[in-house]
């Protein structure tokens, strides 16, 4: 009962953590000016991630010493998240360039793997693949790509947000129906400091995630899945599915941005959910609609592999390809003619 509450009052002080920042914010002008590359156009403070991120490393503790999540895991998200959220947080204050930016990523990364024991053996289109070191190699650019992707994606209120929340309790729900309860302690934590957060960052938002959080989000959401892994190599593909509205919108857009020639380390607006937001005139439908992808489409499928033992390979494809044909029609990556911001609400 205790750890229950534990749960709640994560939530409500990252409510009032949010509120704080978002004071120290504006006293101190962190403000997000819109400019041609925006996806809105109010002056508004950003850095509230950091809530997220104080309120998750500070609770965890608490389940390690009451053995519900071991110390390995605590010091591979603790290492990581951290390190992660400094260089998030420095970026947000200032300028960190790229090259810096992406070594911290790969030491944050590599911490964690060794941590949680690298990247576990794959059940896939049939086969268990155990690639040890090759594998290791893999993990650590899984969770590189999952901070930074996370971290393209936050471009619109409240679609971070979201985006966590539904993946983390999908995850919850993956956990309890596969027998698994005694690990879903991580994604109920992290769900319940994003909730704090979302209420500053629903549209229209109040304040905004900032590199500190979304980055934050990107990797612990990395680390988690492949500690789920470890307990069921099928997890893993729940996982990857839950997540596939970000996954698949940000790997498209790299990809159609490397063909064409852009230099992909430089700040766009061109992915498929900011496209759709423009054509809306506002960001909530595209908030919305996220969740119901989620909701409707791929929670279905990620309950399926779990409770039908299905290749997990086989259904992230199925998953998936609906939202290439979305990022397809939406012009993912294509380059745009100059337009002005669209509005936030």
């Amino acid at each position: 009962m205790m750890y229950w509450l534990l749960v709640l009052f994560v939530a409500l002080m990252s409510l009032g953590l949010t509120a704080a920042l978002r004071h120290y914010a504006l006293h101190r002008r962190i403000i997000d000016i819109p400019n041609a590359r925006s996806s809105h156009t109010t002056p508004t403070p950003r850095g509230g991630g950091l809530a997220i991120v104080i309120t998750f490393l500070a609770a965890i503790p608490f389940f390690a010493w009451g053995n519900l999540i071991s110390w390995q895991t605590i010091i591979a998200l603790g290492g990581a998240g951290a390190l992660v959220a400094i260089i998030g947080f420095m970026d947000d204050h200032g300028h960190i360039p790229a090259r810096w930016r992406l070594l911290g990523h790969f030491s944050a990364s590599i911490w964690a793997l060794f941590w949680i024991g690298g990247l576990p053996p794959i059940v896939f289109f049939g086969m268990t693949l155990d690639i040890e070191l090759v594998g290791f190699v893999l993990g650590v650019f899984y969770l590189v790509w999952m901070l930074n992707l996370y971290n393209f994606m936050d471009g619109i209120d409240g679609i971070a947000s979201v985006e966590a929340l539904c993946a983390c309790f999908g995850a919850c729900l993956l956990y309890w129906i596969g027998g698994f309860g005694e690990i879903y302690w991580l994604p109920l934590i992290l769900a319940m400091a994003v909730v704090g957060f979302l209420y500053w960052n629903f549209p229209p938002a109040r304040i905004f995630m900032g590199d500190a959080g979304s980055g934050f989000l990107g990797i612990t959401l990395g680390v988690i899945s492949l500690q789920a892994a470890w307990t069921s190599p099928q997890l893993l593909w729940g996982w990857l599915i839950l997540l596939g509205v970000f996954i698949v919108d940000a790997t498209f857009t790299l990809i159609r941005r490397l063909i064409q020639g852009q230099k992909v380390y430089e700040a766009h607006r061109t992915h498929a959910y900011q496209y759709a937001s423009r054509k809306a005139g506002k960001h909530l439908p595209v908030t919305l609609a996220v969740a119901a992808i989620n909701l409707l489409w791929l929670l279905p499928i990620a309950i399926s592999v779990e409770v039908f033992d299905l290749d997990g390979a086989s259904c992230l494809v199925l998953a998936y390809l609906p939202l290439i044909i979305l990022a397809l029609s939406f012009k993912a990556g294509k380059v745009e003619k100059p337009l002005l911001p669209s509005k936030t609400s």
